[in-house]
């Protein structure tokens, strides 16, 4: 039987929620599941991702396959590099306490990246809705006299003449 971890659509229509499920790879997309391990929600700024680190790891061991966006949530989450460390302590590159130790650093990096990237987004949008919308420019070209659009319009210029 082949598991995968998939996205399971809820919300009404046009407001997107998923939940991340693992299931059977034959079963449609919104049916039945073997195990919830969290949610998203891209209509948040930025989207928000619940999901059991654990058990998703786990799932990930047994074989589940992750699609191309769960793969892309894992990662962004640390399951995919933690999954990568517990692999190294398998094969005896290091020990568990060296895994959990690099796993930490990178966690606390990945966070402090995430709240400046976040409380950019909230500075631009601060800047943006007092931005006025119609700018004023500085110099304007003085508009053209009366008297010389006149001139131009009786000015007159003779279509070529066919020579046959």
């Amino acid at each position: 039987m082949a598991v995968k971890m998939r996205l399971q659509r809820h919300g009404s229509k046009k407001r997107p929620f998923y939940f991340i499920v693992v299931a059977d790879a034959r079963s449609p997309r919104d049916g039945k599941f073997i195990q919830k391990l969290g949610s998203y929600n891209p209509l948040t700024v930025p989207a928000s991702i619940q999901i059991d680190r654990q058990k998703a790891l786990e799932w990930l061991h047994k074989g589940a396959q992750p699609t191309d966006t769960v793969r892309r949530i894992l990662s962004f989450k640390g399951v995919l590099y933690l999954k990568h460390l517990l692999r190294g302590v398998t094969l005896g590159l290091f020990d568990e306490a060296a895994a959990m130790e690099k796993f930490t650093k990178w966690s606390t990096e990945h966070d402090s990246e995430f709240a400046k990237r976040q409380e950019s987004h909230k500075k631009s949008k601060i800047s943006s809705s007092r931005r006025p919308v119609a700018q004023k420019t500085e110099k304007s070209t003085p508009a053209p006299k009366a008297d010389e659009t006149a001139k131009e319009k009786t000015t007159s210029v003779e279509p070529p003449k066919d020579t046959e």
